[in-house]
């Protein structure tokens, strides 16, 4: 859940539902800026690294590509039928007793929709959750569409399950849609200029790739009062520069490949060792703050 949340802050990613299962996971989310490649990347490798750490194994955790499947958001009936699949997986794989609530399967999204927004991560967005469930994210919005779900739970326990056609689209599927939906798909993926747009035709802005970690460095420098010059004679591990490096981090999808040549911090390895030792070092913390500060006033 940390690594989850890590990747869509650096990515700018919308997580509307989750689930995690005893050997896989499932998420819906959007990527505004049309990074999915960057941010699995950034997720599944990551997570991988802490979890062979922690467990004191090696080599590769995930087998093979992730799989992806492009769902018309626009569509309540394809947006909420994905929802509904993800909430009750854990029932359909028998991981709730008879008589257990779905709410009470902590690894998935529907507790955080249901209960109070206080607790909820900023990177989970319920509002197209419980708003294509007919919902408003308040008290009653939030149990009514708590009941919904748990009946539907109750329905899966006795074989009613979600339309099997819907479920075949889904798993087997590149596209759950309607047919105008995937016909104007492959329509724009067959344009041959390379750009992407949005749908109103605008550019995509995207503010979490290399061009916004230059934006934050040049803030950073100016804020710590230090000249792109003087980077490369400072050590590679001064408090400066691991400041500099931590808030790109923790802002953007840049590698720390791209952090190590830009800030000249040596090896790539060095970087994410640095960024890890910040969070209890004060004089790294002090710096940060300040970088921090000029983002904000800037």
């Amino acid at each position: 859940m940390k690594t989850l949340g890590e990747a869509s802050e650096r990515c700018g990613w919308r997580v509307h539902c989750y689930v995690l299962m005893g050997n896989h996971y499932h998420l819906l989310l959007e990527t505004p800026e049309a990074n999915l490649s960057r941010g699995m990347r950034l997720l599944q490798g990551i997570y991988t690294i802490r979890h062979n750490a922690r467990h004191h194994l090696r080599g590769h955790l995930f087998q093979g590509r992730y799989k992806a499947v492009v769902a018309d958001g626009k569509d309540a009936a394809y947006f909420r039928t994905v929802c509904d699949y993800i909430h009750l997986n854990p029932v359909r794989a028998g991981l709730l007793a008879a008589d257990a609530a779905l709410q009470s399967f902590v690894w998935s999204s529907f507790p955080m929709h249901v209960g109070s927004p206080r607790k909820r991560p900023r990177w989970l967005k319920s509002d197209w959750v419980l708003g294509e469930a007919g919902e408003a994210d308040t008290g009653p919005g939030r149990r009514a569409y708590r009941m919904a779900l748990e009946k539907r739970a109750v329905e899966e326990r006795g074989g009613e399950a979600i339309e099997e056609g819907m479920l075949k689209a889904l798993r087997r599927g590149w596209c759950f849609s309607s047919e105008e939906f995937q016909e104007a798909l492959v329509e724009k993926m067959g344009k041959k200029d390379g750009s992407v747009h949005t749908n109103n035709g605008s550019a995509i802005k995207r503010t979490h790739d290399e061009q916004e970690a230059e934006r934050l460095i040049a803030i950073g420098l100016k804020a710590l009062e230090i000249s792109a010059a003087d980077l490369p004679k400072q050590p590679k591990g001064s408090a400066e520069k691991i400041a500099l490096a931590s808030v790109a981090r923790q802002r953007t999808s840049v590698t720390n490949a791209w952090l190590a040549e830009r800030l000249s911090m040596g090896a790539a390895t060095r970087v994410s060792r640095y960024c890890g030792e910040a969070a209890g070092r004060s004089d790294i913390q002090k710096f940060a703050k300040k970088i921090e500060m000029a983002i904000v006033e800037n």
